[in-house]
């Protein structure tokens, strides 16, 4: 008796929804006319008037997912930052026992960038390199067989575990998941006087990965940088989640591989 008051309620409901949907198609209908009356009681809606309004609609559904985008996209920034600072903790914890085995000094270290609007910020990583490794030759880029990394500082790069405590920084707001790789502010000075673009980058929130660090290779030549512009710019007039989410699952590919560490 039970089951059968159960079946008849959710048929019920079936049939309500049924009717819902059937009044919404009707009215939808309705309100496609292009005539104002008619001796027909029912006219098929013009073809014009339908694409008229179904494209008020999708408009109006882009204009509120683009209006709304940051705040989806900070969401997903807080979400994979969490999942990804608590993933990174124990591996950041033993990647830094090998670090004070083999060199004295810090296991992390903070270096400042360049972010939105060009606000500078301290970024931190796990240290690859010999302490005061600049200090004779100031801000550099990084080479291939760099001399002044330390034992197993290559390997650490190659599989971007100097990357992991960055986490951090995307909860704090200061970078986000996917976008423009943020640069030091001497570099930031050079490249915005060579390259005309350069600075249209600091208009969005810099990332950890980016569709530049998934399809080129690592800068060495100001030629070099104005391709990683040019990508960087490409996903700023792309942007969306799932385009963040493509780069995310690629950027673990790049990971595994170790393509594009130096």
């Amino acid at each position: 008796m039970l089951s059968e008051m159960i079946k008849r309620k959710l048929k019920s409901r079936k049939l309500l929804l049924l009717s819902i949907i059937v009044i919404c198609a009707i009215f939808y209908a309705h309100l496609s006319y292009a005539q104002t009356k008619s001796d027909t009681p029912f006219v098929a809606p013009e073809p014009g008037s339908i694409i008229l309004l179904s494209t008020g609609v999708c408009g109006w559904l882009v204009r509120f997912a683009r209006k709304r985008f940051h705040e989806f996209k900070r969401f997903f920034d807080i979400l994979v930052g969490s999942c990804g600072l608590v993933l990174a903790v124990p591996i950041i914890a033993f990647t830094g026992i090998i670090i004070k085995i083999v060199s004295p000094g810090p296991i992390l270290f903070k270096q400042a960038r360049v972010g939105l609007n060009k606000k500078v910020f301290d970024m931190y990583k796990v240290r690859t390199m010999k302490i005061d490794a600049e200090k004779n030759t100031g801000p550099v880029w990084a080479q291939e067989d760099d001399p002044r990394l330390i034992k197993f500082g290559r390997i650490i790069r190659k599989l971007h575990l100097d990357e992991l405590p960055q986490f951090f920084n995307v909860l704090r707001g200061e970078m986000s998941i996917v976008g423009p790789r943020p640069e030091r502010p001497v570099f930031v000075k050079e490249f915005s006087r060579k390259l005309t673009d350069y600075s249209k980058r600091l208009n969005v929130k810099p990332g950890i990965t980016g569709l530049a660090q998934v399809l080129h290779k690592y800068d060495e030549t100001i030629a070099d940088v104005k391709k990683k512009v040019k990508y960087d710019l490409l996903y700023i007039r792309e942007m969306c989640l799932m385009v963040d989410i493509r780069i995310l699952l690629r950027t673990i590919v790049v990971a595994v591989t170790g393509k594009g560490a130096r």
